[in-house]
Formats: C-alpha cells, sequence, structure tokens
C-alpha cells in the first residue's frame, strides 16, 4: 500500500496544481461567448465577473458606478477564492475584463489561488464593433451597469486596451466568430495533458 502512496504522492507533484484559461478583453468584445463555447468543447469550468455580479445587481437598487465597481471587485474575488479551493488538476475559464484593476491584483490573486498555468485568449475587437455591440444590449443589461454614456469611453479603452500576458496569449479577431477549433488546438498546444 505504501508503494501505491509513494507512486500516487510523485504523479501529483509532477502534475500541473492548477490551470486558468484568461478570456480577456473590453466591455462587448464578444469574450462571454467565446468562453461559454470554450466550456461547453472542454467542459472545464467558466467563471464570469458579470456571472457573480449580476444575482446582486437584480436585488440591489441605486447601483452607481463607484457601487458596480465594488461589486465588481467582490466578484473578482469571488473567482480566485472558487478557484483557490478547488482541487489540484482543475482547469478553469475565467472571462472577464481583467485590464479593470492594476494587473498586480492579478497577479497576487493567481499566486494565492495556487495556479501553475495561465493561458489567455485575448479578444480583439474595433472601437466601431464594441461601441455598436454595447448599444444593441443595452436594453438587456441590468440596472447597475453603465448605460449610453459609456459609449466614448469604451471606443478610447478599445484603442488603448492590451492583454495581461502573464503567459501565451492567443490573439482572437472578434470582428467574426471565434475559431473554437484553433482555439482548442492552441490550447491543447500550450497547456500539457
Amino acid at each position: 500500500m505504501s508503494d501505491n502512496r509513494e507512486v500516487f504522492n510523485v504523479d501529483a507533484l509532477t502534475s500541473p496544481k492548477k490551470r486558468v484559461i484568461l478570456v480577456n478583453g473590453i466591455p462587448a468584445s464578444g469574450k462571454s461567448s467565446l468562453a461559454v463555447e470554450l466550456s461547453a468543447q472542454t467542459g472545464w469550468l467558466q467563471l464570469s465577473l458579470d456571472g457573480i455580479k449580476n444575482p446582486f445587481l437584480q436585488r440591489l437598487e441605486g447601483v452607481d458606478r463607484a457601487f458596480n465597481r465594488k461589486l465588481g471587485q467582490a466578484s473578482y474575488q469571488v473567482i480566485w477564492s472558487i478557484i483557490g479551493d478547488a482541487p489540484q488538476g482543475s482547469t478553469f475559464i475565467v472571462d472577464a475584463w481583467f485590464g479593470f484593476q492594476p494587473k498586480e491584483v492579478l497577479t497576487d490573486y493567481l499566486t494565492q489561488a495556487g495556479v501553475t498555468q495561465v493561458l489567455e485568449i485575448w479578444c480583439q475587437i474595433s472601437p466601431q464593433s464594441a461601441a455598436a455591440r454595447y448599444e444593441a444590449r443595452l436594453g438587456e443589461r441590468l440596472p447597475g451597469h453603465l448605460g449610453a454614456e459609456y459609449i466614448p469611453e469604451l471606443k478610447v479603452l478599445a484603442e488603448k486596451a492590451q492583454p495581461m500576458e502573464l503567459g501565451p496569449v492567443y490573439y482572437s479577431n472578434q470582428e467574426s466568430p471565434a475559431d473554437i477549433n484553433s482555439i482548442k488546438n492552441w490550447i491543447a498546444n500550450n497547456l500539457p495533458a
């Protein structure tokens, strides 16, 4: 029995602990659709900043931009807490605009959660396409999310936003449907089994 235990312990030490695929991009860049499809194709759990924040927005009234940001920060912390509590060998897809906080916040959370491998899918989109997508879904957004007044700021953000680059980065042109098979092949080549 102890022989089996030794083999198990060696395997546990040599296998990746926790892996994260960051699906990153500005608001309205298509990251949530991509993350959901990738999760369906891989079976990996997808954690979304809005998926955690929106139930609070459904129950709280009078959420302004400052409080929305606080909810976003708390939701972000929840994501990394879930990943931190997950068993070794877990792989997660995390859908968020990671640029809403300093890069150091992300690196600290990755370290605290025990993440050993990070891949990033960067959702590239033009300012015009981001603005059009954002405007088209204004009627679907919960109160507390930013409205049409955010569109000029979003356009500026689209011109300067960059990936986190904490590991290999796949650039997904979101002007057309994402090539999920190409993304899956890229992940397979960059994440050892």
